[in-house]
C-alpha cells in the first residue's frame, strides 16, 4: 500500500500492546462520527483479531477520516487494496446500533 500512510506500530510490538494502541487510535480519530463508529468497532472486534487482522486494521487506521468515512458509508468505492482487507469487510458489516 504505497499510496497510504504506514502503520505506526513496530514489527516486534507485543500483540496485547498493539490491541490497546489500535483501540485507542480508533476512539481518537479526529472527527466525532469516526471516533464513535471506529471506537465501537474496535472495542467489539480488536480483542479477537489475530496478528494478520491486527496488521490490516493498523493499515486501515492510517487512512484519512474523510476517505474512510466515504468508503464505510459507500459514498465512494474503496480502493481495491482496502476493499480486499478482511477487516474492512467486517467493518462494512458492523452494526453500530
Amino acid at each position: 500500500m504505497s499510496d497510504f500512510m504506514e502503520p505506526a506500530g513496530k514489527d516486534d510490538e507485543p500483540l496485547e500492546n498493539k490491541r490497546k494502541r489500535l483501540i485507542f487510535r480508533s476512539d481518537h480519530r479526529g472527527t466525532k462520527e469516526m471516533d464513535l463508529f471506529m471506537g465501537k468497532f474496535a472495542a467489539t472486534h480488536v480483542p479477537e483479531f489475530n496478528a494478520d487482522e491486527l496488521a490490516e486494521y493498523d493499515a486501515l487506521l492510517c487512512q484519512n477520516d474523510p476517505d474512510l468515512y466515504n468508503w464505510i458509508t459507500k459514498k465512494e468505492p474503496a480502493p481495491a487494496e482496502i476493499a480486499g482487507m478482511s477487516v474492512f469487510v467486517k467493518l462494512l458489516a458492523f452494526e453500530f446500533v
